[in-house]
């Protein structure tokens, strides 16, 4: 029988499970809640029944497993295969993820951690928009900003937390990022912070008879999609925002690529979902920062994996480790 990889993505909602052939396809894909409850103890608990039960519905033994590779948010020690401080996860202490893995199953098997966004990158690269390029950076708009950067097919770790993307500095007198930081990317690209921007200018600028305006100074939730959809379809006041936006963000890219000149940036993420007209917004104010021979040989692309990236990218660690 081929042996088995499991690739698994744990976040703060759930945790996504595949089974993936040593070929890189997803033979069995399925997901379980995170439980973060008591210091998020339950959740590594939770992960072994997941990966027991498919064990045993396909009748599979310890020997029919090549390995697992994981991604975590949080700060990973890939030598002794532990998280520490993944917030989301509730996981402030250092957590024994492989070691609990192993000794659950009495298995001596391989187990790769990686940061999710970095893991997310390996996958864009292996199966998606990445195409096999060996330099290739992910940039991720959800909540937050996240990233991965590979040179020379190699993930770029640094001393554990390199492609912290959405930290990179961004705008003088910013408002204070989740990280204590004034000014981060991530106060204005993210999802998040494209709404923080919409509040701020719907005041700052005058009455544009805009919708999107009109229903901020109502006190109406406003979400970065409903800012997006309004833009392209032409309301003035959305379009400003995402101008505002997407001008640091191009900016940032500009600077990602004179140190890294990537053959591909990909742009993913929840925000990614505006397509084309995000696309389009990136790339403009990307090209007018970037260095001229590095914005030639850089191309900015969406990423094509979705959900799937973070597990794709999970066996990929197994498959380059071993």
């Amino acid at each position: 029988m081929t042996k088995k990889i499991f690739g698994i993505d744990l976040g703060g909602t759930s945790i996504k499970l595949s089974v993936v052939s040593t070929e890189g396809d997803i033979i069995d894909q399925w997901s379980v809640p995170t439980d973060n409850k008591d210091e998020g103890q339950h959740i590594i608990h939770d992960l072994n029944q997941a990966i027991d039960a498919k064990m045993k519905e396909n009748n599979w033994t310890n020997d029919d497993i090549l390995g697992i590779g994981m991604g975590s948010p949080g700060v990973v020690n890939r030598e002794k295969g532990t998280v520490t401080g993944a917030y989301n996860l509730n996981w402030v202490d250092e957590q024994p993820v492989a070691d609990d893995i192993r000794s659950y199953f009495n298995a001596d098997w391989p187990i790769f951690i990686e940061n999710d966004a970095n893991v997310a990158a390996l996958g864009e690269q292996w199966k998606g928009a990445g195409d096999h390029a060996s330099d290739v950076v992910l940039v991720t708009l959800g909540t937050g900003v996240g990233g991965g950067v590979i040179v020379n097919n190699q993930l770029v770790v640094g001393q554990g937390a390199a492609g912290e993307i959405g930290h990179m500095f961004s705008k003088e007198d910013g408002r204070k990022c989740t990280c204590g930081k004034h000014g981060c990317l991530e106060t204005v690209a993210s999802a998040s912070g494209i709404v923080w921007t919409a509040g701020e200018l719907a005041y700052a600028m005058d009455d544009t008879g805009s919708a999107i305006q009109g229903r901020i100074f109502n006190g109406e939730k406003v979400t970065s999609e409903d800012i997006f959809k309004a833009a392209e379809a032409g309301d003035i006041f959305a379009e400003a925002v995402v101008d505002e936006t997407m001008s640091h963000l191009g900016r940032a890219l500009g600077q990602i690529a004179a140190v890294t000149n990537p053959k591909y940036i990909l742009i993913g993420g929840g925000v990614a979902n505006a397509g084309q007209y995000l696309l389009d917004k990136v790339t403009q104010h990307f090209n007018e920062s970037v260095y001229p021979g590095v914005g030639a040989t850089t191309h900015i692309k969406l990423a094509t994996l979705g959900n799937d990236a973070g597990v794709y990218g999970a066996a990929s660690l197994v498959m380059a480790n071993i």
